[in-house]
């Protein structure tokens, strides 16, 4: 397989994988996140390191917003690394406060199959 075809193809699967990440994050479906996050995942978000047992454990419960809405996604593979560079907005349940989050979420390809292993997040309220 060439690398040009390889590229679009783990480009497409990238893309799936973030929405699914966004998706997962508002839809509070902790499973989703167990089938495509790294045993050894690691999530910042201000304030707060989580592993995955602890991130999967905080992403079951309701979430604190509403209409969290992917705005831009820019995606950079670097070999069998895959940085995704992401800005999204969700509105706060408590206030109705609208809010931006940017994000930056690390892939690693293991065995052929993309994982994410690190995701960092600016995300107030969240």
């Amino acid at each position: 397989m060439n690398d040009t075809k390889q590229s679009v193809e783990d480009l497409a699967i990238l893309e799936q994988l973030n929405l699914d990440y966004v998706n997962a994050d508002q839809a509070s479906d902790a499973k989703r996140f167990s089938e495509f996050l790294a045993e050894d995942f690691i999530v910042q978000t201000p304030g707060v390191t989580r592993n995955l047992e602890e991130y999967l454990e905080y992403i079951a419960k309701p979430r604190p917003f509403r209409d969290l809405t992917l705005r831009e996604a820019r995606i950079r593979i670097l070999g069998d690394v895959a940085l995704i560079h992401g800005r999204a907005t969700y509105t706060m349940i408590a206030d109705g406060a609208d809010k931006e989050a940017l994000y930056t979420d690390v892939y690693q390809k293991r065995e052929g199959v993309w994982f994410c292993v690190s995701a960092c997040a600016i995300a107030p309220g969240a």
